[in-house]
């Protein structure tokens, strides 16, 4: 495939984007236009819209970067590869080889590039090696066909994370609204990838940074999180995936947390199918009133259990969030306290302010007054403020570190053992050395002593 080259008087695209679209409209391989229609949906047959485009187009969008030409085309074709390896619509090898080998696209370039170098055979091999890697890869993962899919898979994790038994002394409340944060992010982007910094975390929790670390830590210990690339060291949040531990779907919370009671793994009586709702919990998390120091997440937790009409009983609530009798006692009091909670005899219903068509809404003037009460105003914005101070002392730091000179050469002949003018050894301790160079001084010759 012949090299771009710009013809005289063209300017190169400002973007890289333009430039791939250049390519491959054909200015610098004309070749390319003439692969007719029915040959592009033959070669393209069972791979989806995107990966379709990816092979008829190349990358032109920058998806799959690298360090340099080969490491993009090798990102690129594995990608491919992927693409080629789906359940239901597997290729064949020969199908990959004539797509990326022996048809002129855009996508098969360094398969191309590499048969020219090494020969079909290895190119061949080499490809082979590559679709069985992704085929391995596809089967271990769960298919995500469409954006619905993925939600269903979102959704499958939500399921787990809100039947699970989140324990206070184990830092469960901690960890519960870690999830549900999580859940929030993947359900607006649409998979169980994500990508979330430590102060992020904190801020979207409403609790400090080594909290959120710590619960982290738990999480990925107990099988619901997976670290696929730190950002420490970096301006880049960290990329995670949400995961299903064993038990998971059937009640049971990961090693830390013990499974529910009444379900698959639990001890004790089945109780009424109540459960926390995740996403009413991220909208009150993150407020100043459920501080740690205020109504905390066990009381955000309860609120988004109550109801404005059909009031539950502290049994009820202990019941369905498995914690001890004496917090929903201690929480619950200070709701009432609050004006956030009512009790009628004995049962505890959700103030009218706070009561939404789809549970629990927050109003800001009320969980306003609520954190006033409780002295925990302004925790979240003095955090915020703390954060990005962080964030700019760090870049500080780090512009720093690039100016810089990292290799500082020592300077081993001291300044005054040599005549300047003259060029003479003046210390005799340096007698018989080459100091022309004083950073690397090297002993003379018997000869020319």
């Amino acid at each position: 495939m012949m090299p771009h080259v710009l013809a005289r008087g063209q300017s190169i695209p400002a973007t890289r984007r333009q430039f791939n679209r250049d390519r491959i409209g054909g200015a610098s391989q004309p070749h390319l236009r003439r692969i007719a229609p029915h040959v592009a949906a033959s070669i393209t047959k069972g791979l989806s819209a995107a990966s379709a485009r990816l092979l008829l187009e190349g990358d032109v969008d920058g998806r799959y970067p690298g360090r340099n030409e080969a490491e993009e085309g090798y990102r690129l074709t594995m990608a491919l590869a992927a693409g080629a390896s789906q359940p239901g619509r597997e290729w064949m090898p020969a199908d990959f080889y004539r797509a990326l080998l022996y048809s002129p696209t855009p996508g098969g370039e360094w398969a191309r590039r590499l048969m020219r170098r090494k020969g079909p055979e290895f190119a061949e091999g080499k490809l082979a090696w590559m679709l069985t890697k992704a085929r391995t890869w596809v089967r271990q993962e769960e298919p995500i066909t469409c954006r619905h899919s993925a939600w269903e898979a979102v959704e499958r994790v939500r399921r787990a994370v809100e039947r699970a038994v989140w324990l206070s002394r184990k830092g469960g409340e901690t960890d519960l609204k870690n999830l549900s944060v999580r859940l929030e992010l993947c359900e607006r982007g649409g998979g169980l990838d994500h990508e979330l910094s430590a102060r992020q975390q904190a801020e979207r929790m409403g609790c400090a940074v080594r909290t959120a670390v710590l619960s982290n830590r738990r999480l990925t210990k107990a099988g619901w999180l997976v670290l696929e690339k730190s950002g420490a060291k970096s301006e880049q949040g960290s990329k995670w995936r949400l995961v299903i531990p064993d038990r998971g779907e059937s009640g049971g919370a990961g090693a830390t947390h013990p499974p529910a009671a009444g379900s698959a793994g639990g001890a004790g009586p089945r109780v009424s199918p109540v459960h926390t709702d995740t996403r009413a919990l991220v909208r009150l998390a993150g407020h100043d009133a459920f501080h740690r120091y205020g109504h905390g997440t066990n009381g955000a937790r309860l609120l988004t259990l109550l109801e404005e009409e059909e009031g539950k009983s502290k049994k009820d609530l202990q019941a369905a969030t498995g914690l001890h009798r004496t917090t929903v006692g201690r929480r619950l009091s200070a709701l009432v306290e609050d004006g956030l909670v009512q009790e009628v005899e004995g049962l505890f219903y959700l103030v009218s302010a706070l009561a939404g068509p789809a549970g629990v809404m927050p109003d800001q003037e009320v969980l306003q007054e609520a954190a006033e009460a409780r002295g925990t105003a302004g925790a979240g914005a003095r955090r915020r403020a703390r954060h990005v101070r962080e964030r700019l002392n760090y870049r500080r730091w780090r512009a720093e570190q690039r100016t810089r000179r990292v290799d500082q050469v020592l300077r081993l002949v001291p300044v005054g053992a040599v005549d300047v003018e003259t060029g003479e050894i003046i210390d005799p301790a340096w007698a018989g050395w080459d100091v022309s160079d004083p950073y690397h001084p090297v002993p003379r010759p018997a000869w020319a002593a």
